[in-house]
């Protein structure tokens, strides 16, 4: 007979499951409203100078409220696992408003714009530090956070990609399914999953976006009171709370200015992907150019997210075997190279398929970076050189994004009644920003070897450090 666990070894199994499902939870929220949102908002009649960059621009006044309130307040004065209680509770509210909240005609888009927005805003503004907040909670309990983190924070990942399911059978056009006693499971299935509603029959079901974030909420919301406790941090001191301004300095070195730079151009081509890409790979009925029936599309984006899982095993290998700069170009390069064939060869095999390079787009850039910061910038200032990173990634890079998005809808619109837009033509920008930024990458990155950077950058003098150029 098998002996029984050690209790410890039990005890840790089951907190590594409590802190998964919370992971799970966390990302599911995001997941469920965030691709398929920027399909649905923009028809609700609200204008892309403004009104819409402002709705979508409120995640990343989120994240840029998070770097100071999340890590300089929230955490330090409050038990985190309550904090994130009342935060998702709040956010689920919000949510809940935005299902409710359905302008159907241009003067109700005017009537609406301010209720939306705010609604928007609030979630956001609970929501975005609750994902530092989570990832604290694994830290604080975990045994070995360097060991055991990753395993924890897969399952955000699986829950973003999860959270697309439900609108495979939300979306379905069930009056033009058969009966299942007359055609048999198969056939039924088939059918089934061979359809989407189109028009105004789409829209009235798209809003249960909000509606299943909603749940997702209030679920992590009572969830959250079953984690371990986690209390407030200790005060920070004065040298705490100056920490990112300390961390600014280092841009004075040439080659983590162009690195955040890059970072800024990356993250708005990021953007750009979820502001076009449901709608572009969407029926032709409903403004697309692929004709991906409606109910798959978010099943089909999610193929990047399960491509970044099999792309992070990898990254280890390949930054050891190339290097930071040729990584990072090629994670860049692969935004490239995504939206030359959304803009060249828009075929639905092809458009689905080239979905696999959001792995490399977010692991060999995005996540390299996170690496970079963590090993080029001393200690006491890596959190706030981390936060740094994490606003232009979340919040500046994408917020200029939604605006220049938007105006670019409104100059290369074809059709203002259906809102068709000339996606060959928006999809050069995108595209050609990532050269640009590959470019800079090539000729003006050029990061010292790790220990010489311990010894350029970091422990130098201030007389002894490299100018900037």
């Amino acid at each position: 007979m098998t002996p029984p666990l050690p209790l410890d070894n039990a005890h840790e199994r089951v907190l590594r499951l409590k802190l998964s499902v919370m992971m799970f939870l966390q990302f599911f929220i995001w997941g469920a409203w965030f691709e398929l949102g920027f399909d649905y908002i923009p028809k609700l009649g609200f204008n892309n100078d403004w009104q819409l960059p402002l709705i979508f621009g409120a995640f990343n006044l989120g994240a840029l409220v998070a770097l100071f309130f999340s890590t300089q307040f929230a955490d330090r004065h409050f038990a985190a696992e309550k904090f994130l209680a009342f935060s998702h509770l709040v956010g689920g509210a919000a949510m809940l408003g935005l299902f409710f909240v359905r302008p159907t005609s241009p003067d109700q888009a005017k009537l609406y714009f301010w209720p939306f927005f705010l609604l928007m805003l609030l979630h956001c503004l609970f929501y975005v530090p609750t994902i530092s907040i989570t990832n604290s909670i694994a830290f604080a309990n975990l045994r070995d956070p360097q060991q055991e983190f990753g395993p924890v924070r897969v399952w955000g990942t699986i829950g973003w990609i999860v959270a697309s399911w439900p609108f495979i059978f939300l979306l379905v056009d069930w009056s033009q399914v058969p009966r299942l006693a007359d055609v048999g499971f198969a056939n039924w299935l088939g059918a089934a999953l061979g359809t989407s509603l189109v028009g105004e029959a789409a829209m009235e079901m798209k809003r249960y976006i909000f509606l299943v974030a909603a749940i997702a909420s209030f679920v992590l919301a009572g969830y959250s009171l079953l984690l371990p406790h986690t209390p407030p941090k200790p005060a920070a001191t004065a040298a705490d709370a100056l920490a990112w301004l300390k961390a600014m300095r280092y841009l004075r070195y040439p080659f983590i200015a162009v690195l955040f730079v890059v970072t800024f151009i990356d993250a708005a081509v990021h953007q750009s992907f979820f502001y076009w890409t449901f709608t572009f790979l969407g029926p032709k009925a409903d403004g697309g150019l692929v004709d991906i029936p409606a109910n798959w599309v978010g099943a089909v984006m999610k193929i990047g997210q399960i491509a970044e899982i099999l792309t992070m095993l990898v990254l280890g290998y390949v930054l050891k075997t190339f290097g930071w700069r040729i990584t990072m170009i090629v994670g860049v390069l692969g935004h490239a190279a995504r939206f030359a064939v959304f803009a060249y060869y828009p075929e639905q095999w092809a458009a689905i398929t080239v979905n696999v390079l959001h792995g490399i787009c977010y692991a060999f850039f995005f996540a390299t970076v996170y690496i970079f910061v963590d090993e080029y910038f001393p200690k006491d200032v890596r959190a706030s050189a981390q936060g740094l990173f994490n606003v232009l990634i979340l919040g500046v890079g994408p917020f200029v994004a939604n605006f220049v998005c938007g105006r670019l809808r409104e100059i290369y619109v074809t059709d203002p009644v259906n809102k068709w837009v000339d996606y060959p033509a928006v999809f050069q920008y995108s595209m050609g920003a990532a050269l640009v930024a590959a470019a800079l990458l090539a000729v003006l990155f050029h990061p010292p070897k790790s220990t010489a950077a311990e010894q350029a950058v970091i422990d130098q003098p201030e007389e002894m450090a490299p100018p900037a150029a």
